[in-house]
C-alpha cells in the first residue's frame, strides 16, 4: 500500500525487528531465525539503532544519525515507507529513546515516506498507559497493523489507515478471501467491548507494574538476570553469563530454565537476538496473585539451574 501510494520503492525496518514471515513481510523482518533462504522483501533496507547503548544520553541521536546513514547510502532519494513496533517485541522487548521514533518519522515524510506502527503486539491497551503503543511515542502513523489481540484468539488482522491511501489501491482490483468476514467483524467488537467494560487497560497498567516490580527483584538477587524492561504487561526477563561481560545466557541454558517454568505452570515466551531474553505477555485479565505465582516459578526455576550448574 505505501508503495502504490507514494510510487516509491524503498521500505526500512529495523534490525532486530519482526514483521511477520510471508514473502512481503520476511524482508522487514530482520532476524535470521525466520529467513528460510528463499527471494523475498526486495527494496528493503534495515538500520541497527541498538549497537549503542540505551542507557546513553546521546542514545537518540546516535540512533538517529545511523537511520540518516541509511537513507544516504541504502535507499533512493523518495522512499515509500518505515516501519517499525512501538516495543519490539520478538526482539526483545526492546524500547527506544525518548524523542527516537517522532524524529525519524520527520526524516521518513521528508523523503516522501510512509510511517507504518506495528501494533500486533504493543496494540489494545497491554502497555497500560495509552491504547496504542504509538501514543507513547507521540505520533501519528499513516498505517497501523494489528492482528491476534484483536480476535482474542479468533484469527484475525486488520489494516487501518486514511482514507486517501486506502483508495489507491482502487488501481487493481484487491481482495482477500476471509476479508470482511461478518464472524470475525463480531468478534472483533465483542472483544474491544470486553477490553473497555472490564477495564483490561487499566488491569494492565496497575499489574504490568506490580509484575516489573517483583522481577525487579530477580534482577537484584541474581547474577544471571540482566535486566527487567517493559510497559504494562509486556515485559521482558533478559538472561545473561554474569553482569561484568554482559554475555548472553547460551540458548540451550536458558532452555533448562525455561523447562522448568512450563512443568510448574508458567508459559513464556523466548527472543531476543540470542534467545536469551524471556518475553512474558500474559493474558490482559490476569491479577496480581498471577503475576505472583509467575515470579515465584522463575525465581525457583533460577535457583535451581545455579545449583545444577554450581554442582
Amino acid at each position: 500500500m505505501a508503495r502504490i501510494y507514494t510510487g516509491n520503492y524503498d521500505i526500512i525496518s529495523l534490525r532486530n525487528g519482526y514483521h511477520g514471515a510471508s514473502p512481503y513481510a520476511l524482508g522487514v523482518t530482520a532476524i535470521s531465525a525466520y529467513k528460510p533462504g528463499v527471494a523475498n522483501g526486495f527494496g528493503c533496507h534495515t538500520f541497527n539503532p541498538f549497537s549503542v547503548s540505551s542507557g546513553s544520553c546521546e542514545a537518540k541521536d546516535r540512533y538517529i544519525e545511523q537511520l540518516k546513514d541509511t537513507l544516504n547510502t541504502s535507499t533512493a532519494k523518495r522512499i515509500a515507507g518505515f516501519i517499525a513496533e512501538p516495543i519490539m517485541g520478538v526482539g526483545g522487548v526492546i524500547q527506544y529513546p525518548k524523542g527516537f521514533l517522532k524524529e525519524a518519522y520527520e526524516l521518513v515524510r521528508e523523503r516522501g515516506g510512509l510511517c507504518i506502527a506495528d501494533e500486533v503486539q504493543t496494540g489494545f491497551g497491554r502497555t497500560g498507559s495509552h491504547y496504542w503503543g504509538f501514543q507513547t511515542h507521540e505520533v501519528t502513523p499513516d498505517i497501523v497493523t494489528m492482528a491476534k489481540g484483536i480476535g482474542n484468539g479468533f484469527p484475525m488482522a486488520a489494516v487501518v489507515t486514511t482514507e486517501e491511501i486506502s483508495t489507491c489501491f482502487n488501481r487493481a482490483l484487491h481482495f482477500n478471501t476471509f476479508g470482511g468476514s461478518p464472524i470475525a467483524c463480531a468478534v472483533g467488537s465483542a472483544v474491544l467491548d470486553v477490553i473497555d467494560e472490564d477495564g483490561l487497560q487499566d488491569n494492565c497498567r496497575t499489574v504490568g507494574s506490580h509484575f516489573l516490580q517483583e522481577l525487579s527483584k530477580l534482577r537484584d538477587k541474581f547474577e544471571i538476570v540482566g535486566d527487567v524492561r517493559g510497559k504494562g504487561l509486556m515485559i521482558g526477563v533478559e538472561l545473561v553469563t554474569d553482569k561484568k561481560t554482559w554475555r548472553p545466557l547460551p540458548a540451550e541454558e536458558l532452555n533448562i530454565i525455561w523447562e522448568y517454568c512450563r512443568e510448574n505452570g508458567v508459559l513464556v515466551g523466548k527472543g531476543g537476538l540470542y534467545s536469551n531474553i524471556f518475553r512474558i505477555k500474559p493474558p490482559m485479565c490476569i491479577r496480581k496473585e498471577d503475576a505472583d505465582f509467575a515470579v515465584a516459578v522463575l525465581e525457583a526455576a533460577i535457583t535451581k539451574y545455579l545449583d545444577g550448574a554450581a554442582r
